[in-house]
């Protein structure tokens, strides 16, 4: 068969992907009330109980009604609320005044159980209580309810946001990589439609396999995908640059540069896919979704690149490339003097001096970590402040502290002695009955202390030491959640980062049958990651004013830097073992890093940028890991493989790569 025929099948994915993407669309699944908590714990236990109750609305709202402009609610508002809360619910409204007279509130029980349905449920009681409300009064809506909207009103309309701001930088990074007005569109175009059928058949495998996600596993699969799919494609790109400068025959050049390509990608998302795929053990659901999708996306994104990409730039010719056009006889990468070679030649006269300084550099920037906090209460989660957090806000001023988002205790147990038991509870403000049936009692207990406050954990802690004689009876709400999510997390990352490591380990000396090199490059991603989340941390207290990262971040911080991290060095070691096959350890290194180094910070810098789109959403914990992995990315390429690496390859000479022996000259073979 012709080989222009033979391309054009390899085509047909693309045809498939746009198929998938139009035609079968994503999976779907039910949202549980306990995807994203940690299972087993005591709070998840006290929500499925709960969940039992044959009355159980789902989700409840708290509206704070106050004053505009005086001190206190008239009499006549008050009735007023009251009449306007009885249309709304068509029961008997639960209104309770504050003791200063200043604010009142209404609790109203939403026959809503789905998020999205919770969503609908809040925006239209929050247009018939501006409607009704009496003139002089505010009212705003806050509550588990309340919150549970506000965080889904950040994905109105993010998926196009984010992968409008990703295919923008991509865009603009490609055409500033490439200089071409035509090159830019054919990877753009395949990493495009790869983005898309990813986020497809990541929701299918996910609902076929009954594992939760969420609105933010989509968005950063997205990322991931565009950043790793336009790493690869730079790589293979720049690989089939090089080859059309020693043959005429493109298809023969494309041939020889995926050949040299594959190697290093398969390795590269085989780290990423296992490393991913450890999130599976953790205790989150939405955590193991994220993992399995993600997974997912780095396969579909390594196969976009490695079988349509060549076709389509094959097909096209290599007048794609104008106005430099590759001509047989042009001088090959790794010959050229580029910056990148003159770094490496810097490095080379005192490797010692540059290797120690990076370290030192990168010790200093982790100085930060000893001053880390974890933790972010309900109120730090956004970015920019919505309706619920203001209402909770305005509660705590009139009201015990924790009356906008109180504790639930669910019991199988006699009903009347677990309250009595409550009760005696210190830190406790009030306690009544929420909802009963099934044999099941759900108790609401208001707690004096303030949301997120060690006297707000100690309460918890407190509560669960006096109910550990009832049988069934577990203390949940929106405190012990957060004291539960804080242990998971620990937990989670105390097995699944050495088991990453590990991992990672094994594949690098599978790929480069070595022992030294690998630990090596392992030790330079861990100290590219305390640094970056060590200057993270300045930066968010400093400049962006937060005063803790969010539990899950140090993890998927951990799992993208490590997994992505270690690419780079991948990209750049197995070059420069084959060049040293040729020319030495010494020099195979420095053409290494002449011939990668312009792809590799190209790479980085692209990937560095497609993470901080993270921010255009307004949610902290998703700004935090756009930061944090940024920051890494950029130490990682500009730093770390373009002084660190080279400087420990150079000391150590044929020793870096050992028990393998490279030679010393041209010829030599591998052992």
């Amino acid at each position: 068969m012709p080989r222009p025929v033979i391309w054009v099948f390899a085509i047909l994915p693309l045809i498939l992907g746009v198929l998938m993407i139009a035609v079968v669309g994503g999976g779907e699944r039910p949202r549980l009330a306990t995807d994203q908590l940690p299972a087993g714990y005591d709070s998840t236990l006290a929500t499925e109980l709960a969940a039992e109750l044959p009355d159980d609305a789902g989700s409840t709202a708290v509206v704070v009604f106050s004053a505009v402009g005086t001190d206190a609610l008239a009499p006549e508002a008050l009735g007023e609320i009251g009449t306007l809360l009885t249309d709304i619910s068509g029961a008997e409204p639960v209104l309770v005044p504050s003791e200063d007279g200043t604010a009142a509130l209404g609790i109203l029980a939403l026959e809503a159980t789905s998020a999205s349905e919770v969503a609908d449920a809040v925006v239209d009681l929050r247009e018939q209580l501006d409607q009704g409300v009496p003139d002089g009064v505010t009212a705003q809506v806050t509550g588990p309810a309340g919150i549970e909207a506000d965080l889904a009103s950040v994905f109105d309309g993010a998926n196009f946001r984010l992968l409008a701001a990703t295919a923008l930088v991509v865009a603009v990074l490609l055409i500033v990589t490439y200089r071409s007005p035509v090159l830019w569109i054919i990877p753009l175009t395949v990493v495009g439609i790869a983005d898309q059928t990813a986020a497809a058949l990541a929701t299918r495998v996910l609902a076929a396999v009954d594992i939760a996600w969420n609105e933010s596993t989509t968005g950063i699969l997205s990322v991931l995908v565009f950043g790793a799919g336009t790493n690869y494609a730079l790589l293979l790109i720049s690989r089939y640059r090089d080859e059309l400068r020693t043959t005429d025959d493109r298809f023969a050049a494309m041939g020889h540069a995926l050949k040299r390509t594959l190697e290093p990608v398969l390795c590269s998302a085989g780290t990423v896919v296992v490393g991913l795929l450890t999130l599976l053990l953790s205790l989150v659901p939405t955590t193991r979704g994220l993992g399995l999708a993600c997974a997912v996306g780095i396969v579909v994104a390594a196969f976009f690149v490695l079988v349509c990409l060549p076709a389509c730039l094959v097909l096209f010719g290599r007048w794609v490339f104008w106005p430099k056009v590759p001509r047989v006889g042009d001088a090959l990468a790794s010959e050229t003097r580029s910056v990148w070679r003159r770094i490496g030649d810097g490095v080379a006269r005192r490797p010692i001096v540059v290797g120690s300084g990076v370290v030192v550099v990168l010790a200093l920037l982790a100085v930060g970590n000893t001053q880390l906090r974890l933790g972010l209460d309900t109120a730090d989660q956004f970015l920019v402040k919505p309706e619920a957090i203001a209402a909770a806000e305005r509660i705590s001023e009139s009201f015990p502290a924790g009356t906008s988002n109180p504790t639930l205790v669910a019991t199988r147990a006699d009903a009347a002695q677990v309250q009595q038991a409550i009760e005696g509870v210190d830190g406790v403000a009030s306690v009544a009955p929420a909802g009963t049936g099934e044999g099941v009692t759900q108790l609401q207990v208001v707690l004096d202390a303030a949301e997120g406050s060690d006297d707000a954990d100690a309460a918890v802690l407190a509560l669960r030491d006096a109910l550990g004689e009832f049988d069934e009876t577990y203390v949940g709400g929106p405190e012990a959640q957060r004291l539960d999510a804080t242990d998971a997390a620990a937990r989670d990352r105390g097995l699944i980062i050495p088991l990453i490591l590990g991992l990672v380990l094994v594949a690098l000396g599978a790929l480069l049958r070595s022992v030294v090199a690998p630990i090596l490059l392992v030790l330079t991603v861990v100290g590219t990651y305390f640094a970056s989340l060590g200057a993270s941390w300045w930066i968010f207290t400093g400049v962006l004013g937060f005063n803790a990262l969010d539990e899950g971040v140090p993890l998927l911080a951990f799992l993208f830097l490590v997994a992505l991290g270690v690419d780079y060095n991948i990209f750049l070691v197995t070059r420069a073992r084959e060049e040293s096959l040729e020319h030495g350890p010494r020099e195979g290194m420095l053409r290494a890093l002449g011939a990668t180094g312009g792809v590799i910070t190209s790479a980085g810098i692209l990937l560095a940028a497609v993470f901080a789109v993270l921010g255009v959403l307004p949610l902290v914990v998703l700004a935090q890991l756009g930061v944090i992995v940024c920051l890494g990315v950029l130490l990682d390429t500009l730093v770390v493989r373009t002084m660190l690496v080279p400087s420990l390859a150079l000391v150590l000479g044929d020793k870096f790569w050992w028990p393998r022996r490279l030679g010393s000259g041209r010829h030599a073979s591998a052992i």
